[in-house]
């Protein structure tokens, strides 16, 4: 089983995407993480991808397809991965399609989380990770606990990117290219669309009811 979960930053992909790999032993595959893991290795390609994330930009597409194929043509990972956040335009859809299909897997369901831009807004600003444990927390819906000798404020640190213009600009731009990508799962019958506005525990529940519900899921 393969699967796909994506929403605007700060949706909660990261959040439900651990949930779904701890339940239904899948691997997670986060091209953010990628990304990150890239850019605090310092290597040529993390300098660039550093620059254009700051910029509020996007990566390119042949950066992206390149770090997943080295996923899917990993004989452990076949048919027990989920993409978070990827793909982010039709392109990269019909991409991953055809990367699936060289390595004889496909695509069985894609989560959409829907967020206003609100809700991003406070989510993205509030948010903090704890520098020893790596737990994150967020000042609107989540708060560190007051006392802690792990997750206290002195340990909490911002990631570069999460600042009010450019999670404003990556949320439009993720609005705009996303579409495509909705019209191309809508057609194959694989998108079903998850209120990621609701609690975290409701949000799980929900996307454990539409996995269970794939016919030999198990």
């Amino acid at each position: 089983m393969n699967l796909v979960i994506f929403g605007p930053p700060g949706a909660g992909k990261g959040t439900q995407s651990k949930f779904i790999v701890k339940k239904y032993n899948l691997f997670q595959l986060s091209t953010g993480e990628l990304l990150r893991k890239e850019i605090i290795n310092k290597t040529q390609l993390g300098l660039d991808i550093s620059l254009t994330m700051n910029s509020g930009k996007l990566v390119s597409d042949k950066v992206a397809s390149d770090l997943i194929e080295q996923f899917i043509s990993k004989i452990e990972y076949k048919n027990r991965i989920i993409f978070d956040g990827y793909p982010r335009n039709k392109l990269q859809a019909e991409n991953l399609n055809k990367l699936l299909k060289k390595y004889n897997q496909k695509i069985d369901l894609v989560l959409k989380l829907s967020v206003s831009l609100d809700v991003i807004k406070k989510r993205i600003i509030g948010r903090a990770v704890c520098s020893i444990c790596g737990k994150i927390y967020n000042e609107f819906f989540n708060p560190a606990p007051v006392n802690s000798n792990c997750c206290s404020p002195r340990f909490l640190q911002k990631r570069s990117d999460d600042t009010l213009d450019i999670s404003i600009l990556r949320y439009q731009t993720y609005e705009k290219n996303i579409k495509p990508v909705i019209d191309f799962y809508e057609e194959s019958k694989l998108l079903r669309v998850v209120n990621g506005e609701m609690k975290i525990s409701e949000i799980t529940n929900e996307i454990s009811h539409l996995i269970e519900g794939i016919k030999g899921w198990l």
